[in-house]
């Protein structure tokens, strides 16, 4: 399964509380989640490590890559948060992506998306960006971004 590392105290306020490792990894194994909290010596070797828990995802499960979409899917998995609908919006001014030749030939085909109206914290941003590794290397596969 693949694992990618959560900042409690980024996932705490996403929650709307604090949890203890053992009640967070309660709730882990009932939504299908497995928490690892750091080594001892590795907080002594990078005291950051401290704020930082290892959780491990099903393969399948893509909108967990991220703290934004593990914190709402828990909070849909506990209740408090209702599913999201999502909906296309047709543009005022379309946006073109061009596929260049060299490309093509590898990968024929392409899709995007405009994303508008997004306010990103460092945090935020750091976690969009790290999203998209994630995505990258769990789910397309090693190689693949060499494209």
């Amino acid at each position: 399964m693949p694992t990618i590392e959560v900042k409690k105290d980024l996932l705490f306020k996403a929650l709307g509380r604090e949890y203890s490792f053992e009640e967070f990894d309660e709730l882990g194994f009932e939504f299908g989640l497995e928490a690892e909290e750091p080594e001892e010596e590795e907080i002594l070797q990078n005291p950051d490590l401290a704020n930082v828990w290892k959780i491990e995802i099903p393969a399948n499960r893509y909108d967990l890559l991220c703290i934004e979409g593990m914190s709402r899917a828990l909070l849909v998995f506990l209740e408090k948060k209702q599913c999201p609908r999502y909906k296309t919006v047709k543009p005022q001014k379309f946006q073109q992506m061009k596929i260049l030749q060299a490309t093509k030939q590898v990968r024929p085909f392409g899709v995007a998306a405009v994303l508008r109206n997004i306010k990103f914290t460092p945090d935020s941003y750091k976690s969009f960006i790290e999203l998209q590794d994630n995505y990258i290397t769990i789910c397309v596969g090693e190689g693949h971004w060499l494209l």
